[in-house]
């Protein structure tokens, strides 16, 4: 039995469905950051990930990892 490598992160995200929950790390001048969120889509080289404060574009050749994670815990009531 062959196994295939796993996709890498531009692939992965390049296949993934739109609504997928992702957590993608991606080069910034100075290091690296996530964006974790909904993937809206991936197009001309870029892929967008809607997270709570905003859309954020990310170029895929600045992605170094990306994965699905499960839905998120329903938030908590303030406490008063």
């Amino acid at each position: 039995m062959v196994s295939l490598p796993p996709p890498s992160p531009a692939e992965f995200l390049a296949s993934a469905s739109p609504e997928t929950r992702v957590v993608v790390r991606y080069r910034i001048e100075g290091g690296l950051t996530d964006a974790l969120g909904l993937l809206v889509g991936t197009a001309d080289g870029d892929c967008t990930v809607r997270t709570r404060q905003a859309d954020v574009v990310i170029p895929l050749v600045n992605v170094v990892a990306a994965k699905e994670v499960p839905a998120a815990p329903p938030r908590r009531r303030p406490r008063v």
